[in-house]
């Protein structure tokens, strides 16, 4: 599976009409899509599609039309994020109207082509899976993981001092986790 680390556009006219896509990370996708929404008050559609994986690490997806004809645009935006095998990303089209139709099977291409142009102008990244791990260290001993955490740029979700050492709780990949495993 693959990712991205920050927001990536690609635009394409079709028979007058604008495309403009944003290929988002999900942990930004609702506060980009309002930014886009008050930056672009006269644009007609604002199509979606998004796959993000749950605390239990299922695959969750969803799209929108908004308003297009019934699976001309959402779901094919989708289709184009699961053939790329993408997660935790979102796609925000937006339309503006050229005045000329283009039928189902032409916005089906469009907002398909569009998607595409946007995920072949991203920095793909792979995607590791993500664990949380808790575990207690000594006073004596702080430094070391310190050091082992700012190293490998381990994130830290919590620390709680107690009379006898810290309780860290760590949120990373299985690696990252096996190496603070292996100094305790």
């Amino acid at each position: 599976m693959k990712t991205i680390d920050k927001v990536y556009a690609a635009s394409l006219e079709v028979k007058k009409s604008k495309f403009h896509s944003f290929l988002i990370p999900f942990s930004s996708f609702e506060d980009t899509l309002n930014d886009l929404k008050k930056r672009h008050p006269k644009a007609n559609h604002f199509v979606t599609a998004y796959r993000y994986l749950n605390n239990n690490n299922q695959i969750v997806e969803a799209s929108s039309d908004d308003g297009e004809p019934r699976g001309s645009s959402g779901r094919p935006t989708l289709k184009v994020l699961q053939g790329h095998d993408l997660i935790n990303v979102g796609i925000v089209t937006i339309r503006y109207f050229g005045g000329i139709l283009l039928g189902v099977g032409g916005l089906v291409r469009a907002y398909s082509d569009v998607a595409n142009l946007v995920i072949k102008n991203a920095n793909l990244i792979d995607y590791s899976f993500v664990f949380e791990y808790t575990f207690n260290v000594s006073y004596d001993k702080t430094r070391e993981i310190e050091y082992l955490i700012k190293k490998h740029s381990i994130l830290v979700v919590d620390r709680m001092f107690g009379a006898d050492g810290i309780e860290y709780k760590i949120r990373d990949s299985v690696d990252k986790i096996n190496l603070i495993k292996e100094k305790l």
